[in-house]
């Protein structure tokens, strides 16, 4: 195949919590950032997501600019304390009412729905009872995955478990720099993944009973993808070693690929980390790893950058220092577009599941200039480079479905606040003004001509 292929999904990406608002809203229940915003210190400014971008209301607008940029899918979060305001029992017809129209506008205006089920906004109420280390926290998510599905899957066939369990542990219960904002051991955060990932697996199993139609699930963790300094198989294999070994720091191990994605799709932990890990490892029970590994139809996976590697004189991973001035963006994120070829690669090779790219996008310092526009030459640069790099891997082989831009507009950027700016549409957050940016329109001719425009 040269190129993308013909069906291939251009598509957007945001999270409920970084874009909806009316957080206390129509019997909407608080979730863990709701509380933790409100925590002195913790977030840039002061900011909250109480109004956020204000989609809640505004998301007809929002849509009618994903039409005018062409995209073909919207990748979204449901809020599960929106939905279920306590985490379980009672469930808020409010709540289920505001995705019905959503689901519906965006249908309306062909653009397809790719549900995402947890995108960090935790129930604070379950969050109170333990969260994810109360061993009842893997059917909590279950039941929830249950009602999305009888509520939206005669609409919706496109669903993701869970964004980012790396982040939504990591930092939250690791480091503690997002929400709820807790530092604990590595013996409760080796539990609490252990959980999510039942979790996981629980919540397949109830959407395929709950479905009124086929659908196609996946799931979308992040890393930060090694990359080859040369083609010799030496470096390529000392990268792909590298992109799947395991930090043997205990206490900040959740930054990696292999322990989150190895039982969903390869239905065993890796060795490497039963050996390292062992002292901290949970209980698992005899049946747990047949339920997390319950078949998915594609993997979904976010990449911004990633790391060079070399092979050493026994073929060890050396990870190279970048260079004095090494291109960045305004987070300070290293710019690598080749872990955007050999990311999915790797995966690829390893898995064997078709790939959709979830996320991928930069921050930049975004103004609306003299001329009343948004001129963002630098993230056009960016999705060039990195989008010519997966045009490459897909004309290598690697089954690539699809790819949904970090974000549609710029939004609440989680401990950054609004600081930060992704969107191929900008928001003045004085009065929600949208403006489509010079990438959007750039975004709409690549989408247009199916990337043929990425030489």
């Amino acid at each position: 195949m040269d190129g993308f292929r013909k069906d291939f999904v251009w598509g957007v990406a945001a999270a409920s919590y970084q874009v909806e608002g009316g957080a206390f809203e129509d019997g909407k229940g608080w979730s863990i950032w709701d509380m933790y915003c409100r925590k002195p210190g913790v977030i840039a400014n002061g900011d909250t997501g109480d109004i956020a971008c204000d989609s809640y209301h505004r998301y007809r607008e929002d849509i009618r600019l994903m039409k005018e940029i062409g995209v073909h899918a919207y990748r979204l979060s449901i809020s599960w304390p929106r939905l279920l305001p306590s985490g379980t029992g009672k469930v808020n017809e409010k709540g289920l009412s505001y995705y019905d129209a959503l689901i519906d506008e965006l249908l309306q205006n062909g653009i397809t729905p790719y549900i995402t089920l947890f995108h960090w906004d935790y129930p604070y109420e379950l969050y109170k009872r333990g969260g994810w280390l109360n061993p009842d926290s893997p059917q909590w998510f279950a039941d929830y995955a249950k009602l999305v599905t009888e509520r939206y899957s005669d609409r919706v066939t496109h669903f993701f478990t869970l964004n980012e369990p790396q982040c939504f542990i990591g930092l939250g219960f690791e480091s503690g720099v997002h929400a709820p904002g807790q530092r604990l051991s590595a013996d409760d955060t080796f539990q609490m993944a252990h959980n999510v990932l039942l979790g996981h697996g629980m919540a397949v199993m109830a959407m395929r009973a709950a479905a009124k139609q086929p659908l196609e699930i996946g799931y979308a963790p992040t890393a930060s993808f090694m990359y080859p300094l040369t083609d010799s198989l030496e470096d390529i294999e000392a990268a792909r070693r590298a992109n799947f070994s395991l930090p043997d720091d205990p206490q900040s191990w959740t930054w990696n690929v292999s322990w989150w994605n190895d039982p969903v799709l390869l239905g065993e932990y890796p060795a490497e980390g039963l050996a390292k890990y062992e002292k901290y490892l949970p209980h698992i029970g005899q049946d747990d790893l047949k339920i997390i590994s319950q078949p998915l139809d594609f993997l979904g996976q976010n990449i911004y950058n990633g790391v060079q590697v070399k092979a050493g004189e026994t073929g060890e991973p050396i990870y190279l220092k970048r260079y004095t001035g090494f291109p960045k963006t305004a987070l300070n994120w290293p710019i690598t577009p080749e872990c955007l070829y050999w990311g999915p690669r790797f995966l690829y090779e390893r898995y064997h599941k078709p790939i959709y790219i979830t996320e991928n996008g930069l921050a930049c310092n975004d103004v609306i200039s003299v001329d009343g526009k948004v001129h963002d030459p630098n993230r056009i640069d960016f999705l060039y480079r990195y989008l010519r790099e997966l045009k490459k891997a897909s004309t290598d082989g690697v089954d690539v479905r699809g790819y949904f831009q970090w974000s549609i507009m710029d939004n609440f950027e989680w401990h950054s606040g609004y600081a930060e700016r992704f969107g191929l549409v900008y928001v003045d957050y004085r009065d929600q003004t949208r403006l489509i940016k010079d990438s959007g329109y750039w975004y709409r001719d690549t989408i247009a001509c199916n990337g043929t425009n990425l030489i």
